[in-house]
């Protein structure tokens, strides 16, 4: 979720919107990856833009979002909180176009890679207004006075330090193959962001969590909307609105020097099952089925019921028996019916 990540165990870290990054084992089904797809280092070492100048009268807001504090409620409870937590009435305005990154060239490569990162990590499974909310909240940030000035700063915000702004960053995700489908489908995403497109249903929110975590900035923020798992927020008053996003794209866009190959990837929740003795077979005595194995010699053979032996064949032919006396004797009914 926005603001920084909380550690959760791994059957709540399912997906926590910007820091709760998707653990979903998409490790398979990569047929159709490209390699220039994978997830690059760049050989920079400056990782992020300088501090934003925040006004001062935000700065307490600012920190409470950055709060290292677990979330106040998971589970049912925080659902239960997030819906008593109201909508803001009225209107949600909506962003202006983002088009700093118009013309090709490595800016906008490394601007798309990051993005891309985002949306799927986050959001893969989400509903495609889904994964445009978390495009457009990317760049809202980026215009917004209190974070970086670029696409990859903003993702890779406090990357190094002990929580992110994106847990997929520095939780081990990132050391994971994307799936190629899923992956494909968020580049298309971003690509369209950066090329100027506007997901209207968030309007200018810089902020979202899932619904099962109530963080405790939640009720501080201005509760827009709820797009699938997510649910999305601006900032209170005048400093939420579009005329506060007077930030400028500051280009220079990067990578951090890292390798994800290095890190230890999301582990999937394991169960300690206590262990169970083997049952002993049971069967009947007189049972003909049992165990049949064909590396001693069995072989499969259904036979005719007619020309084998045993009580099947025996029950047929008295069933035949019974059959012929049955008709001699309405054979004899009706010639003695006969006038």
């Amino acid at each position: 979720m926005i603001g920084r990540t909380w550690r959760l165990p791994a059957s709540e870290a399912c997906m926590l919107g910007l820091g709760g990054a998707l653990v979903i084992a998409l490790a398979a089904g990569t047929v159709g990856w490209r390699g220039n797809d994978v997830p690059k280092a760049a050989v920079e070492t400056k990782v992020i833009d300088g501090a934003p100048a925040i006004p001062r009268q935000y700065r307490a807001l600012v920190e409470i979002t950055e709060s290292e504090a677990a979330p106040l409620t998971t589970g049912q409870e925080a659902e239960a909180q997030n819906g008593r937590l109201r909508f803001v009435s009225g209107a949600i305005a909506a962003a202006s176009p983002f088009r700093a990154l118009q013309s090709a060239g490595e800016d906008r490569s490394r601007a798309l890679q990051c993005l891309t990162q985002a949306i799927y990590y986050e959001a893969a499974a989400e509903p495609e207004s889904g994964q445009r909310a978390v495009a457009q909240v990317v760049l809202n940030r980026v215009r917004h006075p209190a974070f970086a000035k670029t696409v990859c700063g903003v993702v890779y915000q406090r990357f190094n330090a002990s929580v992110c702004q994106f847990s997929f960053v520095c939780d081990g995700s990132l050391a994971r193959r994307p799936m190629a489908v899923l992956w494909n489908r968020a580049q298309r995403i971003a690509a369209a962001a950066l090329a100027g497109q506007v997901e209207p249903s968030v309007g200018t929110a810089t902020h979202y969590h899932a619904d099962y975590v109530f963080p405790g900035w939640a009720p501080h923020l201005a509760k827009l909307v709820k797009i699938g798992a997510h649910i999305f927020y601006r900032w209170p008053g005048a400093w939420g609105l579009p005329r506060a996003f007077t930030g400028r794209y500051a280009g220079g866009e990067y990578i951090p020097a890292f390798d994800p190959s290095q890190m230890v990837a999301v582990r999937e929740p394991q169960i300690d099952y206590p262990a169970v003795a083997a049952l002993p077979e049971r069967r009947a005595a007189n049972d003909v089925g049992g165990r049949m194995d064909p590396s001693k010699g069995w072989k499969l053979s259904i036979p005719d019921p007619s020309q084998g032996g045993g009580a099947l064949t025996s029950m047929l032919a008295a069933q035949e028996k019974a059959k012929a006396v049955a008709l001699a004797a309405d054979e004899h009914a009706m010639q003695e019916a006969k006038p």
